[in-house]
């Protein structure tokens, strides 16, 4: 029977997706096996931490990092050769001595890094990195197992165990290892299962998924807030009430574009789906109808534009709903970075949002 063993070094794991999508979907189109690169333990200072996720092709394209490009020409090398030969391969970077010298990086990093090349292709149907993208098509949570380390010979190293399956592999078929997957993806943290007789180990990580956000208003200085929310793989939602406005090419890295009066705001969308919600619409009448809304609803972040003198009159105003939404608000919304240009504004609204999104 296997026992669970929490990941400890672990809170939210770095298991993003996004940047690795164009790489995979061009792949998996021209039918062309690649190496997935899944980063399983670091300790002492490192780029990054467990779970984050980097994809190379057979021509050596990559996508993602796990560090700040110092290692990735090094482990190139090894992925081309997991996918010439389907075997997997575990690869340790450690740089936390004077043997940094040996590799000839001289990062300085002073941390060690375990990462696990597993090959996914026609003969996997591409996993895991298919069920991956399976959820963040759906922006539904799920977890897959990875085995990092194995005596049995039963239980091969890069064994992989899916949310509905374990891949040809009986013994990680267990309600016990299913149950892990389903807590894992409902908590964004990442465990290990471990197995005896002989030993395994099972890592189990979540796909860490985009937040979605809702931008109120779609004015020309909407534009780059959205572009920069793109960047980080992030979900944006605008809605505004003037045609002229909530047009959605006008912002084609936004989720959607739609044309709704804010009173209709909770009718139209599901706000429980949201992050965090900013409200940009520089017109007084409707940034109130947006904050009714926003202050029944259970969005834990709202952000409103404008000087503090504008967000007392519009509090006033809102009456005894004022005290349901003040826990949340945030306003005038954005870090105080210096700058005047929308650029600079909306660089600090995102840095706002981006500083609350990760601080959980």
């Amino acid at each position: 029977m296997p026992r669970l063993l929490g990941w400890h070094n672990c809170t939210r794991v770095e298991s993003s997706l996004g940047p690795l999508l164009p790489l995979y979907e061009r792949e998996r189109a021209a039918g062309r096996a690649m190496a997935l690169a899944v980063l399983t333990h670091t300790a002492g200072s490192t780029y990054r931490k467990a779970g984050a996720l980097m994809l190379i092709a057979a021509n050596g394209d990559y996508a993602g990092l796990l560090s700040g490009g110092c290692l990735e020409g090094d482990l190139r090398e090894h992925a081309l050769t997991v996918i010439a030969t389907g075997t997997c391969c575990p690869v340790r970077y450690d740089l936390r001595g004077p043997d940094d010298q040996l590799w000839g990086l001289g990062m300085g990093c002073e941390g060690a890094m375990q990462i696990l090349l597993l090959r996914a292709g026609p003969e996997n149907d591409w996993q895991p990195v298919a069920e991956l993208a399976r959820s963040l098509a759906t922006h539904s949570p799920t977890a897959i197992g990875v085995v990092v380390e194995s005596r049995n010979p039963d239980v091969p190293l890069g064994s992989l165990v899916l949310p509905d399956r374990a891949q040809g592999v009986p013994q990680l078929a267990t309600a016990a290892v299913i149950a892990t997957l389903a807590r894992v993806a409902a908590t964004g943290r990442s465990e290990c299962v471990l197995g005896q007789s002989p030993s395994w180990k099972l890592f189990v990580l979540p796909l860490a998924l985009p937040p979605r956000i809702l931008l109120l208003g779609a004015g020309p200085d909407a534009a780059p807030v959205v572009e920069f929310a793109g960047m980080l793989s992030w979900k944006v939602t605008l809605v505004d009430h003037r045609s002229a406005y909530a047009l959605p090419a006008r912002f084609p890295a936004a989720e959607r574009v739609l044309l709704a009066r804010p009173e209709e705001l909770g009718s139209t969308l599901n706000l429980s789906e949201f992050r965090a919600a900013v409200i940009m619409s520089h017109h007084l009448t409707s940034d109130l109808g947006y904050l009714r809304v926003l202050a029944a609803s259970e969005v834990p972040f709202v952000g409103l534009l404008g000087p503090a003198v504008r967000r007392e009159k519009l509090l006033s105003e809102l009456g005894p709903l004022a005290q349901q939404l003040q826990p949340r608000l945030h306003a005038p919304v954005g870090l105080p970075l210096g700058g005047r240009t929308p650029q600079s504004i909306a660089l600090a609204i995102i840095a706002e949002l981006h500083a609350f999104v990760h601080a959980a």
